[in-house]
């Protein structure tokens, strides 16, 4: 039994102090797992897009000081009282959102969206307790998002962690626990393009790109990018973009566009960038009679998605996803599989690896947009 259990755990975190600041490696307590929580020692962790937006502090409230990250990897150092599903050495991907087990959610093979462990972003502390478990001199440091894996060590609920293969690399498989799957997932799961189909998708950033690669993972003959930024252009045929559109490069809608390019429009299409337009731009793009438009971006507060009745009526099919209709615990394993059994690639998605030390720098390569996933590594 490690010596640590049971026992606070003193380690490096990055700390954010305030919004929109550079985080500060500070010494922070990580105190024992409570009943169905789980203490982690994670081994690395990468950043996401969701990670900025919050650090930002846009369109929220602020909650500070916070440590951030939820895509990660990571070795289980101990459990709380009642936990049976997990053990000291397991190597496991926490979630940001969750699955108990025991919701309607949960219970049904249609959805995902846990009630108890759905993502919070405004909770800062652990269900059990209403406590953090991140604490400097006696003063709690928030949680952020039931993850927290900018910390040597974090503390997460039972239904927010899924057990993996124990020979899958961490730093690579990492970055399934949220962005990537939810782009895969978006394709596999929701839109589901049979082979030969025609895919739009919207927006190049990570998310799209896994979108892409589950378009092409299920034989779509033509994927069709849709990007602002042509500079991603050349990258996205490494996952199998065919052809790619720029709006600002046409005078008219790009729908409009890509109905032109495909005799009528094309038969999936998967939304990736939050833009209400380009989630309009996505449904109406589709072919009437068979076509299906997924929305996996997050809107802005006050948008409105607004598209004439006669489009559903002609028989084009709208939905949503989240995380990619997985089910975390009980799907995510099953991704890590198909990395290692070679039918899905990882690696195309990391293009920087850094010491958690110049965490910083990750955040700057996002804000610039340069390359895709950052891999920090939480030792040297």
């Amino acid at each position: 039994m490690s010596s640590t259990v049971g026992k606070v755990i003193r380690c490096k975190a990055a700390v954010a102090w305030e919004a929109a600041k550079p985080l500060s490696i500070e010494e922070v307590e990580v105190a024992p797992p409570q009943a169905n929580e789980v203490r982690l020692r994670i081994l690395f962790t990468s950043l996401c897009h969701t990670d900025v937006y919050f650090w930002e502090a846009k369109g929220q409230t602020p909650l500070f000081p916070r440590i951030f990250g939820h895509e990660a990897g990571g070795i289980v150092e101990s459990v709380g009282p009642g936990v049976t599903d997990l053990q000291p050495g397991d190597h496991v991907l926490p979630v940001f959102t969750g699955e108990c087990g025991d919701c309607r959610h949960c219970k049904s093979e249609e959805s995902n969206m846990c009630d108890l462990l759905r993502i919070n972003t405004d909770r800062g502390v652990m269900l059990n307790d209403g406590k953090s478990r991140f604490s400097i001199n006696g003063k709690p440091i928030y949680h952020f998002v039931g993850g927290s894996t900018f910390s040597e060590y974090t503390v997460c609920h039972i239904g927010s962690v899924a057990k993996i293969n124990p020979a899958a690399p961490l730093d690579k498989v990492c970055i399934l626990s949220c962005g990537i799957s939810t782009g895969l997932g978006a394709a596999l799961n929701v839109a589901k393009p049979k082979k030969g189909h025609t895919v739009a998708v919207f927006g190049l950033g990570a998310v799209g790109l896994a979108a892409a690669e589950g378009a092409r993972l299920s034989g779509a003959s033509r994927i069709i990018g849709v990007d602002l930024n042509p500079s991603r252009f050349n990258e996205a045929k490494k996952f199998g973009v065919t052809e790619f559109v720029n709006p600002k490069d046409h005078d008219k809608p790009v729908q409009q566009v890509i109905i032109e390019m495909t005799d009528g429009g094309v038969d999936r299409s998967i939304e990736c960038t939050g833009n209400v337009r380009a989630m309009i731009s996505a449904f109406e793009c589709v072919h009437d009679g068979w076509g299906v438009a997924v929305l996996v971006g997050v809107p802005g507060k006050d948008d409105e998605f607004k598209t004439h009745p006669m489009n559903l009526l002609n028989e084009r099919t709208l939905k949503g996803t989240f995380f990619g209709n997985y089910k975390p615990r009980t799907d995510l394993p099953g991704v890590v599989e198909k990395y290692m059994n070679k039918e899905l690639e990882v690696e195309k998605f990391i293009t920087h690896s850094i010491p958690f030390s110049e965490i910083n720098k990750a955040f700057d390569y996002m804000l610039k947009g340069e390359g895709l996933r950052c891999i920090i590594r939480m030792e040297g």
